[in-house]
């Protein structure tokens, strides 16, 4: 006697097998969703999503439903809870996630659910240190994420927010002032009128040629992006030219003075990061470069620091954004110019 035995896919085995049991869906809702300012942010592959904007010091909170796929069945769990995170990933190191801030509130102890539900809950004056980053080589973002824990398979959902870090004006903002120049040659001098730039600000300057012996046909300032992450023997630094802005298109001659005005709001700029948790930095230099009729060019770099301005001072928030304000810049100095702030609004 013969007896066959059918042989499934173990993909077909375990469908059936789950298919038997209960399963659910769950959606975070945040308790000020139809107030609460969404920005733009660039995703990992280049595009632009909006999110929830926060500060540091902001309460999250809100409810997740949790949505029961069959009605009537009940859904076996090992407890339901939900977590804000603050992580950085490094791209060539997938596997870790850094996390600097990680929070979690339990909604539900282990049970069942035997029909749908809804859990508030609530991170009261979160800590968010840093500005949200999505860069060439790494990522800093926050999350919320709920889980319903379960036995073999856990069902989760992650919704992203974006935190601005904001700063105010900064007590010292010297000009920058350099004289570069190759001997007998060219002797040029150039003035930015600060070296501290919010990002909507204008970067107003000027270029004074002292001595020209070499024919100059083009002249132009570049704002480069670099990007450091890694630490030791395995730092990785990535330029990324964000804007290039030409001053100049011909031969300038001695005594010539050449203004420079270069207007940040259109470009795509982030607050400048120093060593954010000892994983990644972000900074910004000012490229002058001068191309001679031979194609040889001449250039001068010089750092700028950009810093995130405080429109911020809605009433809701005035007061968290002092808080937060003061914990970036460490001086009584910001509490007083966003309370000034907040009185002018309020005048």
């Amino acid at each position: 006697d013969y007896i066959y035995l059918t042989v499934l896919p173990i993909s077909d085995v375990t469908m059936s097998f789950f298919s038997f049991g209960q399963s659910a869906e769950i959606d975070v809702v945040l308790s000020d969703a139809e107030t609460r300012k969404k920005v733009e942010h660039k995703t990992e592959d280049g595009k632009k999503d909006k999110y929830f904007l926060f500060y540091d010091g902001e309460t999250v909170s809100g409810k997740v439903n949790v949505t029961l796929k069959n009605p009537g069945k009940r859904l076996e769990h090992q407890g339901i809870k939900i977590e804000f995170v603050g992580q950085i990933e490094l791209y060539y190191d997938r596997g870790n996630h850094h996390e600097f801030v990680s929070l979690v509130k339990d909604l539900a102890r282990p049970g069942e659910i035997t029909q749908s539900q809804t859990f508030d809950f609530e991170f009261t004056h979160v800590e968010k240190p840093y500005e949200s980053y999505t860069g060439q080589n790494v990522k800093l973002r926050y999350f919320l994420r709920a889980t319903v824990i379960r036995r073999l398979n856990d069902i989760a959902k992650e919704m992203d927010i974006v935190v601005h870090t904001l700063s105010t004006y900064p007590e010292l903002n010297s000009s920058i002032k350099m004289e570069v120049g190759i001997e007998d040659c060219l002797h040029i001098e150039f003035e930015y009128n600060k070296s501290k730039y919010h990002l909507k600000d204008v970067i107003v300057g000027k270029i004074y040629f002292l001595l020209v012996r070499i024919k100059i046909k083009h002249m132009e300032i570049d704002i480069i992006k670099r990007e450091t992450t890694g630490t030791g023997p395995s730092v990785y630094h990535e330029n990324d030219t964000i804007a290039k802005y030409e001053i100049m298109d011909g031969a300038p001659v001695r005594g010539e003075s050449i203004p420079i005005r270069l207007f940040l709001a259109g470009y795509d700029l982030t607050p400048t990061m120093r060593d954010i948790n000892k994983k990644f930095s972000v900074r910004y230099y000012l490229n002058l470069v001068l191309i001679d009729e031979e194609e040889r060019r001449y250039f001068k770099q010089q750092e700028i620091t950009l810093w995130r301005k405080g429109d911020v001072v809605r009433k809701s928030m005035s007061h968290q954004a002092a808080i937060a304000s003061q914990r970036f810049e460490g001086s009584a100095a910001s509490e007083s110019a966003l309370e000034q702030a907040a009185n002018e609004e309020s005048g």
